[in-house]
């Protein structure tokens, strides 16, 4: 709550809010007159590990990732919030502090596009554990990621959402959970840099492909659930603006 004006005292009004110094000098009673501080601040913290490059269709989750920040970061600047970022791979990449503008906005968003991480793995935690160290006030912040990481971040999303606003945005393409009929096809993990050599034209194959995506996806989703911590996810193939509508208007 921040100070606007003071006012006469009138009847019904908190005792507790009398500005005694007014009062004094106009010896008649004054109160002090509060509204909600509206300033914001938005955090993305952004997954730029090996994964994000994947997409198979129209895009891939590296793009969606860039779309979705542009949305956020200028309905912040809409609204006349700051807006910052972290970009997390195993590690911090780069911090870019919380500030108003569009000219910021765009500063965040071309980072994202030119942006080369030193590091092709995974770790939320290490993101998470920086976001809470530098930004001390509470803010609402986004964390973009397909969330295939290795390392235990559960606890990480928990402490980070108790003193924070935390949304979790789960970025996913169709062939993550459909392995296409190609016949022999080399599968490249991106962060890991191992190669695999399946037959996709084996029905046993897709179906293992399938049940293992399910797993995660089914893991992923209840550690959201059992925190508390609102979340949606977006389809590389699909419009994502009604999703995010979803998400917050069930935020209300």
């Amino acid at each position: 709550m921040a100070f606007s004006e003071v006012r006469e005292y009138q009847i019904g009004d908190e005792v507790r809010t009398i500005d005694w110094n007014v009062t004094a000098r106009f010896n008649t009673p004054f109160i002090k007159v509060f509204e909600e501080e509206r300033e914001l601040t938005v955090m993305l913290l952004i997954d730029v590990s090996g994964s994000g490059n994947f997409g198979t269709q129209e895009k891939t989750k590296k793009d969606l990732a860039l779309e979705i920040a542009a949305v956020l970061a200028f309905s912040a600047i809409a609204n006349n919030d700051k807006i910052g970022a972290i970009f997390i791979s195993d590690q911090v990449e780069k911090f870019i502090a919380p500030a108003k503008g569009k000219k910021h906005a765009l500063l965040i968003l071309r980072e994202m596009i030119e942006f080369n991480p030193q590091h092709s793995g995974t770790n939320l935690n290490e993101g998470l554990r920086f976001f809470r160290n530098a930004i001390k006030k509470r803010s609402i912040a986004f964390v973009i990621s397909d969330f295939m990481d290795t390392h235990p971040y559960t606890e990480g999303l928990n402490i980070s959402r108790r003193k924070h606003d935390l949304i979790a945005l789960r970025l996913v393409d169709p062939a993550e959970y459909e392995l296409p009929d190609l016949g022999m096809v080399e599968l490249f993990n991106a962060e890991t840099g191992q190669k695999t050599w399946v037959n996709s034209s084996r029905e046993s194959t897709r179906k293992a492909y399938r049940a293992n995506y399910e797993a995660f996806d089914t893991r992923v989703t209840e550690n959201f659930r059992r925190h508390g911590i609102d979340h949606a996810t977006l389809n590389t193939t699909a419009d994502y603006i009604p999703t995010l509508i979803k998400l917050f208007q069930s935020r209300r």
